[in-house]
Protein backbone atom coordinates (compact mmCIF):
# COMPACT_ATOMS: atom_id res chain seq x y z
CA UNK A 1 0.00 0.00 0.00
CA UNK A 2 1.59 3.28 -1.05
CA UNK A 3 1.87 6.03 1.55
CA UNK A 4 -0.57 8.70 2.38
CA UNK A 5 -0.58 11.48 -0.45
CA UNK A 6 1.35 8.98 -2.91
CA UNK A 7 -0.44 8.28 -5.96
CA UNK A 8 2.25 6.74 -8.35
CA UNK A 9 4.28 3.58 -8.33
CA UNK A 10 7.16 6.70 -8.68
CA UNK A 11 6.93 7.88 -5.73
CA UNK A 12 10.58 7.84 -3.84
CA UNK A 13 11.40 4.97 -1.34
CA UNK A 14 12.21 5.98 1.95
CA UNK A 15 15.86 7.34 1.92
CA UNK A 16 15.83 7.79 -1.85
CA UNK A 17 15.31 11.46 -3.20
CA UNK A 18 12.83 12.69 -5.03
CA UNK A 19 13.36 13.09 -8.67
CA UNK A 20 15.04 16.32 -9.34
CA UNK A 21 16.17 16.61 -5.65
CA UNK A 22 19.81 15.12 -5.95
CA UNK A 23 22.26 18.17 -4.97
CA UNK A 24 25.12 15.86 -6.44
CA UNK A 25 23.42 15.03 -9.70
CA UNK A 26 22.35 18.59 -10.10
CA UNK A 27 26.11 19.53 -9.95
CA UNK A 28 26.57 16.81 -11.73
CA UNK A 29 25.02 18.23 -14.72
CA UNK A 30 25.74 22.47 -14.05
CA UNK A 31 29.46 20.77 -14.18
CA UNK A 32 29.32 19.57 -17.35
CA UNK A 33 27.23 22.32 -18.72
CA UNK A 34 30.06 24.69 -17.48
CA UNK A 35 32.42 22.84 -19.12
CA UNK A 36 30.04 23.24 -23.17
CA UNK A 37 29.44 27.00 -22.15
CA UNK A 38 32.69 27.95 -21.61
CA UNK A 39 34.30 26.09 -24.28
CA UNK A 40 31.71 26.70 -27.45
CA UNK A 41 29.81 29.97 -25.92
CA UNK A 42 26.23 29.98 -25.09
CA UNK A 43 24.52 29.83 -29.11
CA UNK A 44 26.44 27.11 -30.11
CA UNK A 45 25.67 25.18 -27.23
CA UNK A 46 23.27 22.13 -27.79
CA UNK A 47 21.24 20.20 -24.68
CA UNK A 48 22.81 17.18 -26.24
CA UNK A 49 26.42 18.30 -25.78
CA UNK A 50 25.66 19.42 -22.40
CA UNK A 51 24.00 15.63 -21.92
CA UNK A 52 27.32 13.68 -23.55
CA UNK A 53 29.88 16.29 -21.70
CA UNK A 54 27.62 15.60 -17.91
CA UNK A 55 27.00 12.00 -18.85
CA UNK A 56 23.27 11.93 -18.03
CA UNK A 57 20.53 11.11 -19.96
CA UNK A 58 18.44 13.93 -22.16
CA UNK A 59 15.64 13.24 -19.57
CA UNK A 60 17.74 13.49 -16.53
CA UNK A 61 18.24 16.98 -17.47
CA UNK A 62 14.69 17.94 -18.12
CA UNK A 63 14.08 16.69 -15.07
CA UNK A 64 16.17 19.56 -12.94
CA UNK A 65 16.18 22.45 -15.48
CA UNK A 66 13.47 23.54 -18.09
CA UNK A 67 15.93 24.31 -20.81
CA UNK A 68 19.59 26.12 -21.71
CA UNK A 69 18.62 29.75 -20.25
CA UNK A 70 17.47 27.87 -17.04
CA UNK A 71 20.86 25.70 -16.86
CA UNK A 72 22.90 28.63 -18.17
CA UNK A 73 21.36 30.85 -15.41
CA UNK A 74 21.75 27.90 -12.44
CA UNK A 75 25.31 27.91 -13.65
CA UNK A 76 26.16 31.77 -13.19
CA UNK A 77 23.73 31.15 -9.80
CA UNK A 78 25.95 28.73 -8.16
CA UNK A 79 28.96 30.66 -9.25
CA UNK A 80 27.49 34.27 -7.47
CA UNK A 81 26.93 32.02 -4.47
CA UNK A 82 30.47 30.92 -4.23
CA UNK A 83 31.57 34.51 -4.61
CA UNK A 84 29.07 35.52 -2.07
CA UNK A 85 30.45 33.35 0.35
CA UNK A 86 34.36 33.95 -0.11
CA UNK A 87 33.09 38.04 -0.10
CA UNK A 88 31.29 37.41 3.69
CA UNK A 89 34.55 36.26 5.12
CA UNK A 90 36.60 38.92 3.59
CA UNK A 91 34.29 41.71 5.44
CA UNK A 92 33.84 39.23 8.69
CA UNK A 93 37.35 38.49 9.24
CA UNK A 94 38.77 41.63 10.27
CA UNK A 95 37.66 44.31 12.65
CA UNK A 96 39.50 47.44 10.88
CA UNK A 97 36.92 48.79 8.28
CA UNK A 98 39.95 49.38 6.25
CA UNK A 99 41.24 45.69 5.87
CA UNK A 100 38.24 44.58 5.78
CA UNK A 101 37.47 46.71 2.39
CA UNK A 102 40.48 46.04 1.29
CA UNK A 103 40.21 42.01 1.30
CA UNK A 104 36.77 42.76 0.17
CA UNK A 105 38.18 44.94 -3.06
CA UNK A 106 40.90 42.21 -4.00
CA UNK A 107 38.58 39.38 -3.82
CA UNK A 108 35.46 40.79 -6.04
CA UNK A 109 37.77 42.18 -8.24
CA UNK A 110 39.83 39.12 -8.69
CA UNK A 111 36.33 37.35 -9.22
CA UNK A 112 35.13 39.58 -11.84
CA UNK A 113 38.47 40.05 -14.53
CA UNK A 114 38.77 36.68 -14.37
CA UNK A 115 38.49 34.78 -17.49
CA UNK A 116 35.07 32.63 -16.60
CA UNK A 117 33.46 35.58 -15.25
CA UNK A 118 34.43 37.32 -18.78
CA UNK A 119 33.48 34.61 -21.11
CA UNK A 120 30.41 34.16 -19.60
CA UNK A 121 29.29 38.78 -19.78
CA UNK A 122 30.65 38.03 -22.68
CA UNK A 123 27.94 35.44 -24.03
CA UNK A 124 25.00 37.41 -21.84
CA UNK A 125 25.43 40.38 -23.59
CA UNK A 126 26.17 38.21 -27.00
CA UNK A 127 22.22 37.41 -26.23
CA UNK A 128 20.76 39.92 -24.20
CA UNK A 129 18.88 41.83 -27.26
CA UNK A 130 16.71 38.44 -28.15
CA UNK A 131 16.91 36.65 -24.43
CA UNK A 132 16.28 40.32 -21.87
CA UNK A 133 15.43 37.63 -18.58
CA UNK A 134 18.63 36.10 -19.05
CA UNK A 135 20.54 38.88 -18.89
CA UNK A 136 18.20 39.71 -15.98
CA UNK A 137 18.50 36.68 -14.04
CA UNK A 138 22.44 37.44 -14.93
CA UNK A 139 22.52 40.71 -13.52
CA UNK A 140 20.10 40.38 -10.58
CA UNK A 141 21.14 41.11 -7.08
CA UNK A 142 18.77 38.65 -5.20
CA UNK A 143 19.02 36.84 -3.18
CA UNK A 144 22.69 37.73 -2.61
CA UNK A 145 25.44 39.26 -4.67
CA UNK A 146 28.42 41.13 -3.59
CA UNK A 147 26.80 44.13 -3.87
CA UNK A 148 24.25 43.08 -1.49
CA UNK A 149 26.97 41.68 1.00
CA UNK A 150 28.89 45.50 0.95
CA UNK A 151 25.85 47.40 1.23
CA UNK A 152 24.53 45.21 4.45
CA UNK A 153 28.19 45.46 5.47
CA UNK A 154 28.32 49.57 4.84
CA UNK A 155 24.45 49.72 6.72
CA UNK A 156 26.48 47.74 10.22
CA UNK A 157 29.07 50.53 9.92
CA UNK A 158 27.01 53.22 9.83
CA UNK A 159 24.79 51.91 12.32
CA UNK A 160 28.09 52.25 15.08
CA UNK A 161 29.27 55.13 13.71
CA UNK A 162 31.97 53.98 12.08
CA UNK A 163 31.21 55.50 8.53
CA UNK A 164 28.73 58.38 7.44
CA UNK A 165 27.27 57.39 4.75
CA UNK A 166 23.53 59.03 3.67
CA UNK A 167 22.86 56.44 0.83
CA UNK A 168 24.47 52.94 1.57
CA UNK A 169 23.28 51.63 -1.81
CA UNK A 170 25.46 53.99 -3.62
CA UNK A 171 28.06 53.85 -1.73
CA UNK A 172 28.17 50.24 -1.83
CA UNK A 173 28.42 50.88 -5.95
CA UNK A 174 31.29 53.89 -5.84
CA UNK A 175 33.18 51.66 -3.83
CA UNK A 176 32.88 48.48 -5.84
CA UNK A 177 33.52 50.84 -8.96
CA UNK A 178 36.66 52.06 -7.63
CA UNK A 179 37.92 48.76 -6.16
CA UNK A 180 37.48 47.53 -10.35
CA UNK A 181 39.32 51.13 -11.52
CA UNK A 182 38.00 50.18 -15.23
CA UNK A 183 39.71 46.64 -15.46
CA UNK A 184 36.15 45.27 -15.71
CA UNK A 185 35.11 47.15 -19.38
CA UNK A 186 38.88 47.03 -20.63
CA UNK A 187 38.59 43.09 -20.42
CA UNK A 188 35.16 43.13 -21.47
CA UNK A 189 36.39 44.72 -24.95
CA UNK A 190 39.44 43.07 -24.73
CA UNK A 191 41.60 45.99 -24.25
CA UNK A 192 43.59 44.40 -21.51
CA UNK A 193 43.64 40.57 -22.36
CA UNK A 194 45.03 39.03 -19.65
CA UNK A 195 44.10 38.80 -16.12
CA UNK A 196 45.67 41.40 -14.23
CA UNK A 197 48.22 40.90 -11.75
CA UNK A 198 47.64 40.64 -8.15
CA UNK A 199 49.51 43.40 -7.69
CA UNK A 200 47.81 45.67 -9.44
CA UNK A 201 44.13 44.53 -8.45
CA UNK A 202 46.08 45.42 -4.87
CA UNK A 203 46.88 48.43 -5.67
CA UNK A 204 43.78 49.56 -7.19
CA UNK A 205 41.83 48.23 -3.96
CA UNK A 206 43.79 50.02 -1.71
CA UNK A 207 43.28 53.15 -3.97
CA UNK A 208 40.08 52.75 -3.29
CA UNK A 209 39.43 52.05 0.07
CA UNK A 210 42.02 55.39 1.10
CA UNK A 211 39.48 57.71 -1.49
CA UNK A 212 36.02 55.62 0.38
CA UNK A 213 37.28 56.93 3.58
CA UNK A 214 37.95 60.16 2.92
CA UNK A 215 34.69 60.38 1.53
CA UNK A 216 32.37 58.80 4.07
CA UNK A 217 34.44 58.21 7.09
CA UNK A 218 33.11 59.59 10.44
CA UNK A 219 33.09 63.76 10.25
CA UNK A 220 35.41 65.24 13.06
CA UNK A 221 32.99 65.71 15.21
CA UNK A 222 31.69 61.79 15.73
CA UNK A 223 35.41 60.76 16.01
Amino acid sequence: MKGEGCLSDECPSPGRRAAGEDPAKRGQIIDGAKRVFMSMGFDAASMNDITREAGVSKGTIYVYFENKEDLFAAMIERERNRVVQTVKHALDDHEAIEEALFDFGVTLTTHMTADPTIRAMRMVVGVSDRMPQLAKRFFAATPESGFTVLQAYLDRQVATGALDIEDTDLAARQFIELCLAGMLKRRLFSEMTEVPERSYIEKAASSAVRLFQAGYGPKPENR
